[in-house]
């Protein structure tokens, strides 16, 4: 869609003469994610951004206020990504403006990037290898197996032909603002969210193949009939034989949940079924239908929030862009429905936020002040 075309589809629409095929292409044009910037004056931007909010239906109670960003039932999800399309727009319309005219607290905030493939392998003995710095090929041998980094920046164990009995546990450790993937020697494949850690062998022996992790993993488990894999957090431990799944176990927040994907999981006991989520707080789990394209939506590159609250929000900010974060208890309830790549700067990502009139985000450094 170029800009000439866009332009006039949202004129179109701002005066209600949409087709139904022209309503649908928006609504994709949004969720595919393009890049492109529709050149539109600022004046008629403000204009149809307003016509677009007025007709959008906004529930409050007294304890939360829902701010449609993004993908709620067909009518909201396409005014929805009309707008986000315009507070984009918008956006990058006003940073050009502030840059132009000398902003230098915009400018300065540059240097605030999305997260990249980042991770410290630490092995049995001790040694710490940071995987940024490491050639690609073998980086160690190791009893049970040997690992390997990549081409294109992945961890690999290759389980030795005569292996032993001895367990020998390596730790993979992904920073604020990182993300891996490894590997297994089972052939288990693992996503590593930012700020988490995984503890593994390097060979699974015995009756069970065990792992530990803190913070966030997606797994597709290898299938071993005979051999149980186990994901151990500290508040649970999620049994499976082979299935698809993402467990999100951060210390810093208050739920930890257990989405299946494909397969099957037992989860406190209680067994689960694709597009389930497990979620266990204070000692007691629930389990409900749910979105699975939310849950792993980090694993595609992207948030994805629905009726997502800006506290648990604003914490997967912080940890993805590695900022601090100060957000007031009462704005921290504000729930928003919204999806947004995590590839684009974070002042994209506030200014979409912004655009809702809810709350105002200041940017110090590296500090992020949620305001009313």
């Amino acid at each position: 869609m170029d800009n000439i075309e866009a332009k006039k589809l949202l004129i179109k629409y701002r005066t209600g003469e949409c087709t139904p095929e022209e309503v649908m292409l928006i609504e994709s044009w949004y969720l595919n994610d393009k890049e492109e910037e529709v050149v539109i004056t600022l004046a008629e931007l403000d204009q149809t951004k307003d016509k677009i909010w007025a007709a959008l239906p906004v529930h409050q109670s007294v304890k939360t206020k829902k701010l449609w960003l993004g993908i709620p039932h067909t009518y909201v999800r396409m005014v929805a990504a009309a707008i986000i399309v315009l507070s984009v727009s918008i956006g990058l319309y006003l940073n050009k403006q502030k840059i132009n005219n000398g902003d230098v607290v915009a400018a300065a905030n540059h240097h605030i990037v999305p997260g990249g493939k980042k991770a410290t392998l630490t092995l049995a003995d001790g040694k710490s290898i940071i995987l940024g710095d490491a050639q690609n090929g073998k980086l160690a041998d190791q009893e049970g197996g040997s690992v390997f980094k990549t081409a294109n920046g992945e961890l690999v164990y290759n389980a030795e032909n005569d292996r032993g009995e001895k367990i020998v546990q390596n730790l993979l450790t992904i920073p604020r603002g990182g993300y891996y993937t490894l590997t297994l020697a089972d052939g288990t494949k693992v996503w590593l969210n930012a700020a988490s850690s995984l503890k593994y062998p390097t060979d699974f022996v015995g009756n069970e193949r065990v792992v530990e992790l803190v913070g966030e993993g997606y797994f597709e488990v290898a299938k071993r009939k005979n051999q149980p894999f186990k994901v151990v957090t500290n508040q649970q431990v999620v049994e499976v034989l082979g299935t698809h799944f993402n467990v999100n176990a951060y210390d810093d927040e208050n739920v930890t949940s257990t989405t299946l994907l494909e397969g099957s999981v037992k989860v406190a006991g209680r067994v689960l079924k694709p597009g389930q989520q497990a979620s266990l707080k204070n000692g007691h789990i629930s389990i409900n239908e749910v979105d699975t394209e939310e849950a792993v939506a980090w694993v595609n590159n992207n948030f994805n929030f629905n009726n997502e609250d800006l506290g648990s929000i604003m914490r997967k900010i912080s940890r993805w862009y590695d900022v601090e974060v100060v957000c007031p208890n009462d704005l921290e309830q504000l729930e928003f429905i919204g999806k947004v790549s995590r590839t684009k700067n974070i002042k994209d990502v506030i200014n979409i936020i912004e655009e809702t009139n809810a709350v105002h985000l200041k940017i110090e450094g590296r500090r992020i002040t949620v305001m009313h």
